[in-house]
């Protein structure tokens, strides 16, 4: 058996493991790289008919975003996942593909200025259809044959509706191993989704790592996002602002509009709230049909008292991009919610041309920032960045939402390792900046007794 890292190694984003076993060649993941990962390109260094079935653990692009290349360059075996994460594919795989190739009619028209052949796009829509008809979902706790001495099972990771722990079950020369995928790990208490599980036992534990290197805080529970979005959004309020939020648009947005659900009747003020995204809006109405299995204790009470936890009266979604032009326009107080969550792309850098320098406007951020996104420049404190082409000061209120984050923090991390009862052989630190993998896996050795490494990228391991 072997296990070869293809991405998220010594890096965070661009999740791809290559598992070899059975005489199978199985993907766990097959993520787009983003921010600057992405200077590593997107390519594969394996031919692509050569792979037998790909298990995604969730639908966020850095860990599903390259299936459609896949399938362009000849793969056409089955892709595994849970029912949610099958329909949020279903709706962020033609996102991207049509923002891979929107983005390349802008390159081709750079390049043939120069005299320069035209972009061809990493895929199409077309290659995004293609692979989604690849799909096969399952729910959680059930296990299922891949092949002869081959079976896996979706354990709840509570990071994003539909995500999953990947358990893989391997009997090879007679000899049964387990090994254990994390994808992305859940933080406790989030709004909607239930929380992680936790898992007694694997020979071979392949997690993350991308908060290694702090906690959010000691305790920070639903009611105390509830009261720091209230703050924020009162102090904004008074100066007359504009509250910008840029949010993933599967996932984090839902979240956000949940605690706006709770929040904003407190107020005694109307608040014009805008969701200005058409994806999340697409994603939104899947959070609303994926509830049994899904939601959390307290998300449920509401939806069995026939409350729509993700909606309210002030709620105004936007997916005319004319429109999303004139919330620029508009000379009031409100919340914009809007995507890249990154601000990389998408409509929430036209938002943040027009708020970023303007004192009485507040840019609220949601969610992970990655190196060399712009919006890691903001979060770090950046006075001037670029925007649109255009050098913008810094001058609105900026604040991190950490109790919102998706992602385990240090202690969390430790609790999931942690509740392995025994050892495991081997753990595998990935999807953290290389900092982060390498003092975790250090930290893994020396504090916990296990013997871990962070591999790099192409690196093999025969286990």
């Amino acid at each position: 058996m072997k296990i070869t890292f293809y991405g998220a190694a010594l890096c965070v984003t661009g999740s791809m493991t290559l598992l070899e076993a059975c005489g199978k060649r199985i993907l766990i993941d097959c993520g787009l790289s983003q921010g600057s990962d992405a200077k590593r390109g997107q390519g594969f260094d394996f031919d692509p008919k050569s792979i037998d079935a790909v298990l995604v653990t969730h639908a966020h692009i850095d860990h599903s975003g390259r299936l459609p290349y896949l399938y362009k360059l000849g793969f056409r075996g089955p892709v595994f996942c849970t029912p949610a994460t099958h329909k949020l594919c279903s709706i962020m795989l033609i996102d991207s593909a049509k923002i891979q190739e929107s983005d390349a009619v802008w390159l081709t028209k750079k390049a043939l200025r120069l005299g320069k052949k035209p972009v061809e796009p990493l895929y199409t829509e077309d290659d995004a259809r293609g692979i989604l008809e690849y799909f096969t979902s399952y729910s959680y706790g059930r296990t299922v044959n891949i092949a002869p001495g081959l079976d896996f099972r979706c354990i709840d990771a509570g990071h994003l509706l539909g995500s999953a722990f990947i358990e893989v079950f391997v009997v090879e020369d007679k000899k049964a191993s387990k090994l254990v995928f994390s994808g992305d790990i859940g933080n406790l208490d989030q709004p909607i989704i239930n929380d992680p599980s936790y898992i007694s036992h694997a020979d071979y534990v392949i997690m993350e790592s991308t908060y290694a290197d702090r906690n959010h805080q000691a305790v920070f529970s639903q009611s105390q996002s509830e009261d720091e979005l209230r703050g924020i959004i009162i102090s904004t309020f008074a100066r007359g602002g504009k509250i910008i939020m840029p949010t993933f648009s599967v996932g984090r947005t839902q979240e956000v509009l949940y605690l706006l659900a709770k929040v904003l009747p407190t107020l005694g003020f109307k608040v014009p709230v805008y969701l200005d995204s058409p994806l999340s809006i697409k994603a939104t109405e899947v959070f609303a049909t994926c509830i049994a299995g899904y939601y959390d204790k307290q998300a449920m009470e509401l939806v069995e008292k026939g409350i729509n936890p993700l909606d309210f009266d002030t709620l105004i979604p936007i997916e005319d991009a004319e429109k999303s032009k004139t919330l620029n326009t508009l000379d009031q107080a409100c919340i914009i919610i809007s995507s890249s969550g990154m601000c990389e792309a998408g409509r929430i850098r036209h938002h943040l041309k027009h708020n970023l320098w303007k004192s009485e406007s507040s840019i609220v951020f949601t969610g992970y920032q990655a190196e060399g996104t712009l919006g890691r420049s903001i979060v770090d404190g950046k006075k001037m960045v670029k925007v649109l082409g255009e050098q913008i000061k810094v001058r609105a209120q900026i604040y991190k939402m950490e109790g919102l984050s998706g992602h385990a923090d240090r202690s969390g991390l430790d609790k999931w390792i942690g509740a392995f009862a025994s050892l495991p052989r081997k753990v595998f630190v990935i999807h953290g900046e290389k900092e982060n993998a390498e003092l975790y896996a250090l930290h893994l050795s020396s504090d916990m007794g296990m013997d871990a490494v962070a591999p790099a990228y192409g690196q093999s391991f025969t286990i």
